[in-house]
């Protein structure tokens, strides 16, 4: 499932490829992949892509048209891809949007989901201030430390819950959540009202060094992870945790991978992420 990094990767090569280039056309293969605004698709024909933006997992391509500004955004979802027409498509029967363009580095971008359970919002600039506050809480690589404190200080519940409740903080999954615990030798079920504020602090600058790390890997392929320009992300090699049950922590303190099911598995070390009671 593409998380903060993959989403930051993408809109970057689209930055790179297409801004300033002009939409000559637009098809929609499945009137309902839009969650609103389809209405609004014709006004899309012509206008020129100024700007790319990341939010949480979302990536929102920004256009100007007649002097007007609208925006389209497109949640990744579990499966969701934005590709380029140069890059080889499987399955290209769950390709259920194209953007044909002139004066960019690419001639189509093209949004791939087969499971749908991402969407594409096609918003003007009031629909995408409410659509960012219904959906996004702090962006961790954006936040101060001292807002990120106080997030989840305001909040009660188990640390990694919390990490991946997307109101609190926009971006990390299953995957990374992981990932910034067992650095931060905190386990998943720990309570973040016994987490001192040194603590929270240090989790901050965890949460943001794993995640830039990703980002300049090309973030995690696991599954069905590609780039736009179709390359795999190489961070599941640097993976210390997920998806390990079974193998040797890799701090070598002599314990094994756990695996912990609820609503998403949680890989730890027991010995490296004890589940303390008092205040840390």
């Amino acid at each position: 499932m593409p998380e903060l990094p993959e989403a930051e990767v993408v809109a970057r090569q689209i930055r790179t490829r297409l801004l300033g280039a002009q939409v000559t056309d637009v098809w929609i293969g499945r009137q309902d992949i839009v969650r609103e605004g389809y209405d609004t698709l014709s006004w899309y024909r012509g206008a020129t892509l100024h700007s790319v933006d990341r939010y949480g997992k979302s990536v929102a391509l920004a256009f100007v048209n007649h002097r007007t500004d609208r925006y389209m955004v497109a949640e990744l979802g579990m499966t969701g891809l934005l590709l380029f027409r140069s890059t080889p498509t499987k399955h290209p029967q769950h390709v259920h949007v194209r953007l044909s363009f002139k004066g960019g580095g690419e001639p189509e971008l093209r949004y791939w989901n087969p499971r749908r359970f991402g969407r594409l919002s096609l918003l003007d600039k009031a629909g995408l201030d409410q659509y960012r506050s219904r959906r996004f809480g702090l962006d961790p690589l954006a936040a101060s430390q001292h807002d990120f404190v106080r997030g989840l200080q305001e909040h009660r519940g188990r640390l990694k819950s919390l990490l991946m409740h997307q109101q609190i903080i926009a971006g990390i999954g299953n995957i990374y959540a992981n990932e910034i615990l067992f650095r931060a030798g905190l386990h998943p079920n720990r309570q973040v009202s016994q987490l001192s504020v040194s603590k929270v602090k240090q989790l901050h600058a965890i949460t943001r060094e794993v995640l830039e790390e990703a980002i300049v890997c090309g973030g995690s392929s696991v599954r069905d992870f590609f780039a736009p320009d179709g390359t795999e992300g190489q961070y599941k090699r640097r993976h210390l945790v997920y998806g390990k049950e079974g193998e040797s922590c890799p701090n070598r303190c002599g314990e094994v991978i756990r695996r912990l099911q609820a609503e998403r598995s949680s890989f730890f070390c027991r010995r490296c992420q004890p589940l303390r009671q008092q205040r840390t």
